[in-house]
């Protein structure tokens, strides 16, 4: 049967164990398909060797970092299969002839049997070792320069296997820049280092910087060590600014590889802002300037390396000259009060610091949207109130005509019953008995029958005042709340056969008609209920003071009932509900199956309003 009710299942879904493993299988098949013919694809791609000779390690030097990081980023675009070499000929460590005799052959012979496709230098170091030995290390071999300037390719022959990219070293342009942040500036420390690398930079900003020499005072910081470089730069004049070339080695002789050891030591020294050449000193405390973009190099570099591997000879593409970008630090010009608005056009901003406003705006306009929304809410929620107050107050006060006018009607009823039916009634009656006294001759049988229509009259005599008591009692009415009840009580009982124990405490003599009447309906109420359902013989009303309030309590043992799945409650318990709501007062009624029902009603001795009109 299981069986039966699962494949049924099965059936309606569609599917079956059977099914179900079937299409795993073959999406299983179709991923390994995929995998399969993507693997082939670039298994099937060409592969090209592509080797890349550095000045410096990448590790020790963030400028080959980024170049190199973006060459391979570029090289990406390739349609082959990329084998990429990296080499390092730490030019600035092993600078002397031999040693660099010895790199070369060293290289030369381990790539003798994998012969690059094309060869990429970085840095000007890389590119004159290329230059004067390409034909013995890998003849034919087409080479992309990058990490260079103007200044170090122009001195060498390039022959027809050589393209590239080239920065223009532009330091009058970052000078002008620093003037026009500081006008009053009148002093310029250039420093920088021995090393061959330094020296060159220090050859191009002395030519860039030869213009000027008229207008401000040029102070080169390039043969100290670096403690008597610092003390220097913790004691310039006010209207001071550095620029800084490089630093790899002091007149010492220790070694900066890296010029995140160098930079941070002269930030933290000098009391002038610093500006610098390239984007790899950007970051560290420099204001910054026209700076050479060496990401931008390596990205220009791996483009014309894909056009090499394409099959495009080096000889008809062009060399590219890298476009310089002024970029400044937000953070160093703040700490030296440079205003922003005098950068020059086009400039770039980084490490820009967000203030309060714009770091936390979002959260208070979300805070703001949000309390307009639960302010619109609130008032929304506050007219919906009033507007349910209005239409609970116009249902009390229709509520309030119509009980009103059911009592008028009541009233009207009763006096109509009593002050004519009954009188009617009587008069019938009595001319019923005068005329079987006329007739003593009349036959039994028929004075029989009179007296009988007799009785009748008089019964229904009877019945018609008890139905005129019920819609309006007039003992309520002339006495008051409590003989009122109490006649309630005790003409129900008679009448039923139900034994009713009525008892009043400290209730006054005059309680408002409204209220008395409210109370009488509800214990009314009440016993015809009681009568009607319970089945119980015995009964008790309690009516008690409690402050300014009063409480009455109908209680019997009958049968009782469960409020919670009886429904919609009757009219009769809603007519209770609402006259007890009417005075502003509330009902509630406490019952179990087989233990009974307790009715009690708590309404204010004194009303602040006429609930009535």
């Amino acid at each position: 049967m299981r069986a039966t009710c699962r494949t049924i299942r099965e059936r309606i879904s569609g599917q079956s164990p059977s099914g179900t493993s079937a299409r795993r299988l073959l999406l299983f098949a179709v991923i390994i398909l995929l995998l399969t013919q993507t693997i082939a694809s670039y298994a099937q791609q060409p592969v090209r060797r592509v080797l890349i000779f550095n000045d410096f390690s990448s590790v020790s030097s963030p400028g080959i970092a980024l170049l190199d990081n973006a060459i391979a980023k570029g090289l990406e675009t390739s349609p082959y299969q990329i084998e990429l070499y990296s080499e390092n000929i730490e030019s600035t460590l092993f600078s002397d002839d031999t040693a660099q005799r010895r790199i070369r052959d060293w290289y030369a012979q381990k790539y003798s049997s994998r012969k690059p496709d094309v060869i990429i230098t970085v840095g000007p170091a890389s590119l004159r070792y290329m230059v004067e030995s390409h034909r013995s290390l890998s003849p034919g071999t087409p080479i992309v320069f990058c990490g260079t300037t103007e200044e170090w390719l122009q001195p060498l022959k390039l022959d027809a296997d050589l393209t590239g990219v080239f920065g223009v070293a532009q330091p009058e342009n970052t000078l002008l820049a620093a003037l026009k942040l500081q006008p009053s500036t009148r002093h310029v420390f250039v420093t920088g280092g021995v090393g061959t690398f330094d020296r060159d930079w220090e050859t191009l900003a002395k030519k860039s910087f030869r213009n000027y020499e008229s207008k401000l005072e040029f102070t080169y910081l390039t043969e100290l060590d670096v403690p008597s470089l610092l003390d220097r730069l913790r004691h310039l004049p006010n209207d001071s600014i550095v620029y800084h070339t490089a630093l790899t080695q002091d007149a010492a002789g220790s070694r900066f590889i890296d010029s995140a050891q160098s930079v941070p030591l002269i930030v933290s020294a000098a009391n002038a802002p610093i500006y610098v050449m390239d984007d790899v000193d950007l970051g560290r405390g420099t204001v910054g300037g026209y700076l050479i973009s060496w990401e931008a190099d390596g990205d220009a570099a791996a483009t014309i390396a894909v056009k090499v591997l394409n099959g495009e000879k080096p000889q008809n593409i062009p060399i590219v000259r890298n476009k310089n970008v002024y970029m400044f630090d937000w953070r160093a010009m703040r700490r030296w009060g440079l205003n922003e608005e005098d950068l020059p056009s086009g400039s770039i901003v980084l490490f820009r610091e967000l203030s309060v406003w714009q770091r936390s705006k979002w959260y208070w306009i979300s805070a703001l949207l949000i309390i307009l929304s639960l302010s619109g809410l609130a008032i929304y929620l506050q007219f919906s109130r009033k507007q349910l107050r209005i239409a609970r107050d116009a249902q009390m006060q229709l509520s309030g005509l119509l009980i009103n006018a059911q009592e008028k009607e009541r009233s009207r009823l009763a006096a109509e019953l009593h002050d004519d039916f009954s009188q009617r009634l009587a008069l019938l009656a009595l001319g019923l008995e005068n005329a079987a006294e006329a007739l003593p001759d009349f036959p039994r049988t028929a004075k029989q029958q009179l007296h009988e229509l007799l009785n009748s009259a008089s019964e229904l005599g009877a019945d018609i005042h008890s139905v005129s008591h019920k819609l309006h009692s007039a003992t309520l009415e002339s006495l008051g709340l409590v003989p009122g009840i109490g006649a309630l009580c005790k003409e129900f009982g008679d009448r039923h056969g139900i034994e009713i124990d009525f008892s009043p405490e400290d209730i006054p003599r005059d309680v408002p008609s409204d209220v008395a009447l409210c109370l009488f309906r509800i214990v009314q109420e009440a016993l015809q209920n009681l009568r009607k359902h319970s089945g119980a013989i015995r009964a008790e009303v309690r009516l008690r003071r409690r402050g300014n309030r009063i409480l009455v309590s109908i209680r019997d043992e009958g049968k009782g009932f469960d409020p919670r799945v009886n429904g919609e409650p009757g009219l009769g318990i809603r007519s209770m509900r609402e006259r007890a709501r009417l005075v502003r007062g509330h009902l509630k009624i406490y019952s179990e199956p087989g233990k009974g029902t307790r009715i009690e009603a708590m309404v204010p001795l004194q009303l602040t309003a006429d609930l009535s009109r």
